[in-house]
């Protein structure tokens, strides 16, 4: 089969476009046909040996795919040849084939798009699990968003709609607030003088909750936006700036920063992951959340599509197909 392939950790245009072996069914892996692969931007860092995670090398990445099951091995209790699922994998999603262990599996709802599962998967789980379990976001309380037209932040703008908070939006263009207010943003800023927009826009009372997955400059100025008894919560740096905090700044202003590393949250709270994953469906079916995909493109077009979500030149969720 043809997959994407790490030979070493490396540049983005040094990933190949390669024949790889193809997975096995057995014990409890699940054989996928992709149909649909998501693009996220942990897979850009850790290709090139920039992300918490070193695999051995060669290897392919990705961790999201939706698609129909072709083969399961022995183990396999819950999905059978021919259904649609959608599932998680460390690694291996930019492939025509991708095995999956069946605890990471999921049957897909009749009628739910693939490029739409993938984006549950894991940029609106991140969102999710940040909001609910780390932030513990209330109804009425008030949520700001930084990247807010990226994967992770537009799921956050929706998802904190879905939880009844009023939604700060920021981006860093008029076509991209824009996306964010179709998204069900109650307020969208740019970031030049964040600090001050965000206190007038709250009335001086500040930020309940913080969603930054950008870093940088624009962690400042929320960190300074901040309400007493607020959660600033640390999602990434897609601004390539990792901040310096002055922790006095979380003394005199009462709030608490609050990382949030997904990966492990699945991998050390499984059931809460679940649960998760079937409210977020039951938000989807419902009609109170709905990814917005950007585009879909060629497999083979990775390095170049990743490069784009590095730099921030995406909105919403890009998804790869064989």
């Amino acid at each position: 089969m043809k997959a994407i392939v790490a030979r070493e950790f490396a540049p983005l245009d040094r990933l190949v476009y390669a024949d790889w072996p193809e997975p096995v069914a057995s014990g409890r892996t699940v054989v996928i046909q992709a149909e649909a692969i998501g693009v996220n931007y942990p897979d850009g860092l850790l290709v090139q040996g920039l992300y918490q995670m070193k695999p051995a090398v060669p290897f392919v990445p990705g961790m999201e795919v939706a698609g129909t099951v072709v083969a399961v091995g022995e183990a396999v209790k819950s999905v059978k040849p021919g259904d649609r699922v959608a599932a998680l994998s460390t690694l291996g999603g930019y492939a025509e084939r991708v095995g999956a262990d069946e605890a990471t599996v999921m049957k897909l709802p009749d009628g739910m798009d693939g490029a739409d599962a993938c984006a549950l998967l894991c940029g609106y789980s991140t969102s999710h699990y940040a909001l609910k379990q780390r932030a513990q976001l209330q109804p009425g309380e008030t949520l700001c968003v930084l990247g807010a037209v990226g994967a992770t932040g537009i799921a956050a703008v929706q998802i904190g709609k879905a939880m009844g908070a009023t939604v700060i939006a920021v981006a860093s263009s008029e076509a991209k607030r824009a996306i964010a207010k179709a998204a069900g943003a109650d307020v969208v800023l740019g970031y030049e003088n964040l600090k001050d927009t965000l206190k007038e826009a709250t009335g001086g009372k500040g930020v309940d909750v913080g969603y930054d997955p950008v870093g940088g400059d624009a962690f400042d100025a929320l960190a300074r936006g901040m309400g007493w008894g607020g959660r600033l919560l640390v999602i990434g740096f897609a601004s390539g700036t990792i901040p310096q905090f002055p922790v006095n700044l979380a003394l005199v202003k009462g709030f608490s920063i609050v990382g949030v590393f997904w990966g492990a949250f699945t991998q050390k709270q499984p059931a809460d992951y679940a649960a998760n994953m079937r409210e977020l469906i039951g938000w989807y079916s419902a009609g109170k959340v709905k990814p917005v995909i950007e585009g879909v493109y060629p497999l083979a077009d990775a390095p170049a599509i990743l490069a784009r979500v590095l730099g921030r030149g995406a909105t919403g969720k890009l998804i790869l197909k064989p």
